[in-house]
């Protein structure tokens, strides 16, 4: 049996965007990836809206932590970079370790945690986001030829 591929999640903060992603993508495709994610600058825990919105899909991320990029650069084969915002496209290490040429995506996404406003326009955010999310995760598993 093919080992998963790994796939890692990029952002600045590894509290919302990479983290729903993480989790859209193991319950889309566990059977063929490992997800991870993390951030240049993680905050200290995953976002909680994230949490509540990815929960209304069936997915917990509860138990998840942002975790540094050091955990995994050099340390972890990455089969697919995914940068999910703009500052860590801009700073990011351009060189991984194994990961073959065409296998780094961006995928520019805009920040749900820095939206101000009242609850209900933070959340919507947080679910556009996800839903964006995952409609390109769908996209880019079907498109892969593994």
């Amino acid at each position: 049996m093919e080992r998963k591929k790994n796939v890692l999640f990029l952002c600045t903060g590894n509290s919302a965007r990479s983290q729903m992603a993480e989790g859209l993508l193991r319950k889309m495709a566990d059977d063929r990836f490992d997800a991870m994610s993390a951030g240049l600058e993680p905050k200290d825990e995953v976002h909680p809206l994230a949490v509540e919105v990815m929960r209304e899909i069936g997915i917990d991320i509860g138990a998840q932590k942002p975790k540094t990029v050091d955990v995994y650069l050099g340390r972890v084969p990455v089969h697919y970079l995914i940068v999910v915002c703009n500052r860590a496209q801009a700073t990011c290490p351009r060189i991984w370790p194994g990961l073959m040429e065409g296998n780094r995506y961006y995928w520019p996404l805009d920040d749900p945690a820095a939206v101000s406003g009242g609850f209900e326009e933070q959340l919507a955010v947080f679910r556009a986001v996800r839903d964006e999310l995952q409609e390109k995760l769908r996209e880019w598993v079907n498109g892969l030829k593994l």
